[in-house]
Formats: structure tokens, C-alpha cells, sequence
């Protein structure tokens, strides 16, 4: 396995969009666990408003920090999106408690509940697997994706996980990608990188001398 164009040290591979997807759409998912708390809303208008405050919020990376306060501030940045959300879908103030409401959202994508696993998935897994290629997660999601991939059955398949959020780094930048090649001591040119991102996968993988993969699943 030493040349890395068909056998590579490592493959890394992103998460949401590439190994799993949310079941339905993000909308409907939220529109479910609203209507729990007695708020009916369009599962499309929900949509539209979650993809606008995504974007308008920038990558989860939060530079240094202490360890321990990452998931307070995964909460966080997760509550403004969910926040501008329900706000531009003009029901926010039909929530009695929205911070009641977030706690049992944000939960919920804790569980394998709101996601499907590709179907491509597996198998490509477990042949790499067979074939003695360790395997690494490389996501801009939270910490929260060590409970979805072991709902999900897929933990064992992954000899590392890199996040955005632990590492004060986000996909496409260099950082992420040269911390996640130091934790299996990989060259660059030894190693591939998989997702659905044109950007923030394909691009940045290859503009730090990894084979980027692009998975157009859309």
C-alpha cells in the first residue's frame, strides 16, 4: 500500500452529507419537535429560514478555549441559528419557553432519530476496512457527533475524529486538515479526504496536498 494514488495511509472522510443525512429536511425535523410544544409552522418555511441563518452564521470553530467550555459553546452558536430561525419564520414568540424547546432540539440531533445513514455507506466502509485502511472523521459539526455515530453504528469503523469545534479550526482551513494528518503522523500526499463539499472538502483538501475527493450526493 505504498503508493498513496491507490492505496492511501488514511482516509478521512466529512460527516453530515457524506455519511449520513438528516431524514426528510432539517424544516420538517424542526417542525416535528415544535409542534411538541405547540407551535405548528411550515416544515418548508422552516427550511428556508434554518439554510439563511446557517450560512449567516459563519464555521463552528472557536479559536483556543478551555476544553470543558466547548459544549456550552456548541449550545450557543447552535441557539442563535435555531433562534433566527423561528424568528424569520415568524413564530418564535409563540414558544412559552424557546430555550425548554432548544434543549429537547438540540438533544434529538444527539440521537439517530433525525438521520439516515447513505446507503453507499457501510459496505464502502467495511471494505476499507478489510482492505487495512484506517479511517478518520473530519467534520465541521459538534461534539455531539460521537453519540450520532455510535447511535448510528458506525464509531468502530473510525480510528479518529476531528472536529472544528475541539480544534479551534474549520474546514477549508489548512489547520484541521494538518491536525487531523498529525494524529495518524500521515503525510499529506499519503492521505484522502471524502465529502460532499466542493469547497470546504474537495478544495481544501487538495490545496494542502491531500487527494480530495468531491461526493455529489445532490
Amino acid at each position: 500500500m505504498s503508493d498513496p494514488a491507490r492505496f492511501p495511509k488514511i482516509i478521512f472522510l466529512d460527516a453530515v452529507g457524506t455519511l449520513f443525512g438528516v431524514t426528510g429536511s432539517v424544516g420538517g425535523v424542526y417542525a416535528d419537535i415544535a409542534r411538541q410544544f405547540g407551535v405548528e409552522v411550515s416544515a418548508t418555511a422552516l427550511n428556508r429560514a434554518f439554510f439563511q441563518s446557517f450560512r449567516a452564521a459563519g464555521r463552528p470553530a472557536f479559536g483556543t478555549i478551555d476544553r470543558a467550555e466547548i459544549p456550552a459553546r456548541e449550545f450557543a452558536w447552535w441557539f442563535a441559528i435555531a433562534t433566527n430561525t423561528f424568528k424569520q419564520a415568524g413564530v418564535l414568540e409563540q414558544f412559552p419557553d424557546f430555550t425548554e424547546f432548544f434543549a429537547a432540539l438540540y438533544a434529538h440531533f444527539a440521537t439517530a432519530a433525525p438521520w439516515v445513514v447513505y446507503p453507499d455507506v457501510r459496505s464502502a466502509l467495511e471494505r476499507w476496512q478489510r482492505m487495512g485502511i484506517p479511517l478518520g472523521v473530519l467534520s465541521n459539526f459538534d461534539s455531539r457527533l460521537y453519540a450520532v455515530l455510535q447511535a448510528l453504528d458506525l464509531a468502530t469503523f473510525f480510528a479518529s475524529v476531528t472536529l472544528s469545534t475541539e480544534v479551534g479550526a474549520a474546514k477549508p482551513d489548512a489547520q484541521i486538515f494538518a491536525i487531523a494528518l498529525q494524529k495518524h503522523d500521515c503525510l499529506p500526499n499519503a492521505a484522502w479526504h471524502i465529502g460532499d463539499s466542493f469547497e470546504e472538502d474537495y478544495q481544501a483538501a487538495k490545496a494542502v496536498g491531500m487527494r480530495g475527493i468531491w461526493l455529489r450526493r445532490t
